[in-house]
């Protein structure tokens, strides 16, 4: 926990708000380009890269080795007729689209992706703009964008779209939690909010090797916010056929795919940024003197969110989708809590070193604190395993099975072998076993 530490108040955003029009204009125009070509990009990469791993070609029909692909795809989708089912709320179920798009642009409007550089004689930095709040202000447009997924659901008048919006709303309340207290401990560390100032203070030390298990909460949260698999249930096929967005056609669901990753990049910009140290040059590369001037910051920045990129990628080819129930315990019951503990211990730290205490009077609670959390965290996992209820014994083949005994016909298990009921003399029933069936309950009809 030794990284700077930056004030608030001493945070420089003199720079922001002082461009003429012409290049607030321009950066907006290329932050959208840079979207929309690392989509197109980036859905031909997970259709090559799926393929690869699961030992097939992938597109290689369109443009030299199908690089054409998600272009023509997106052509085909515009073109394509757009069909609007009856029973619709008209209004909400087109403006569903536009509310998920929108938000997932206007959130890179605060991230850098490099120093101050000269554009036609102006210096300014390779952000459209920087606020005091500005992880906040990230974190609150993209919570506006589940209102098209949710929004999406409720107007196409269809059961699984309703199911589908539904637990994408779920979904955004439990792991926003999780990532907004991700980003507390990056706050303590930084002493801002700004991303600027975030990615200054990194200029040493990236935020992933003090704050390890802030990151792994993070990474694990981003999944789940963006509805990527394995915790793609709001869209899962299986069960509810094509989720939130069953009843949408043509541009419409190309808007939805747009935003989707969109929202990829977005939140693989701010892992850059709050973990990776933005748009800083890697080690040994960091080494020569000018990596962190000029335009070269603005690879490094787009290798590391492309490094993300592929971790979703991964993630989906690799993994099977969760249950529901699985999903929300993970994030309830484990990243929630997780992140409550390491907040508790970065402000701890930070407080001790605030107060002028040692490195090593820090080190040693740092690990008292931990060999404390995990006696806690053992304790709890034996009280847990105790309570857990024992599993039945399997039935014994060589008894024998009465289909009848529980006033239903019931099929036998592996080994056991089901007798007829038999008739008495008197017309009553019974069991296999010999004893008298009960009368009041009537034998199963073949009907």
């Amino acid at each position: 926990m030794s990284g700077p530490v930056i004030l608030a108040s001493t945070v420089d955003l003199s720079a922001f708000g002082r461009d003429p029009w012409w290049l607030v204009l321009g950066k907006a125009v290329v932050i959208f380009v840079f979207l929309v070509l690392t989509v197109l990009v980036a859905i031909l990469a997970e259709r090559k890269v799926m393929a690869r791993m699961q030992r097939r070609l992938g597109p290689n029909r369109l443009g030299p080795g199908g690089s054409l692909q998600s272009l023509a795809d997106g052509i085909k989708l515009a073109l394509k007729e757009a069909i609007t089912p009856t029973g619709i709320d008209k209004p909400i179920y087109l403006l569903a689209p536009i509310i998920a798009t929108i938000p997932a642009i206007a959130a890179f409007a605060v991230i850098p992706f490099g120093p101050q550089v000269s554009i036609f004689g102006t210096w300014t930095p390779l952000q459209l703009t920087d606020l005091p709040v500005a992880v906040l202000y990230i974190l609150a447009v993209t919570s506006i964008g589940v209102y098209g997924i949710v929004l999406a659901g409720w107007a196409s008048g269809s059961t699984y779209p309703l199911l589908g919006g539904l637990r994408s709303s779920a979904q955004v309340v439990s792991y926003e939690i999780a990532m907004g207290l991700a980003f507390a401990s990056v706050f303590l560390l930084s002493g801002t909010m700004a991303t600027s100032g975030i990615v200054a203070a990194q200029d040493r030390i990236w935020y992933i090797v003090p704050l390890l298990p802030a990151f792994l909460i993070y990474v694990i949260s981003m999944v789940g916010e963006t509805n990527r698999a394995p915790f793609d249930l709001p869209e899962a096929e299986g069960e509810l056929v094509g989720g939130f967005h069953t009843e949408y056609s043509s541009l419409r669901f190309a808007m939805f795919m747009l935003a989707e990753y969109i929202n990829m990049v977005t939140v693989s910009a701010l892992a850059t940024t709050m973990f990776l140290g933005g748009w800083h040059a890697p080690f040994p590369i960091s080494l020569w003197s000018g990596a962190n001037s000029g335009w070269w910051p603005v690879l490094w920045f787009v290798a590391k969110v492309w490094l993300f990129l592929f971790l979703f990628i991964w993630l989906r080819t690799t993994l099977p989708r969760l249950r529901y129930d699985q999903f929300m315990a993970l994030g309830w019951k484990v990243l929630i809590p997780g992140a409550l503990v390491w907040i508790m211990a970065v402000a701890t730290i930070r407080a001790l070193r605030i107060e002028g205490y040692s490195i090593g009077t820090v080190t040693i609670v740092a690990i008292a604190m931990g060999v404390a959390a995990l006696v806690a965290f053992a304790i709890w996992w034996q009280l847990r395993r105790r309570k857990r209820p024992e599993k039945p014994s399997a039935p014994d083949p060589s008894q024998p099975f009465d289909p009848m005994a529980g006033g239903f016909p019931v099929p036998p298990l592996p080994g056991q072998v089901a007798e007829a009921p038999t008739r008495r003399a008197g017309g009553g029933r019974t069991t296999p076993s010999g004893t008298p069936a009960d009368p009041t309950k009537k034998e199963p009809s073949n009907a």
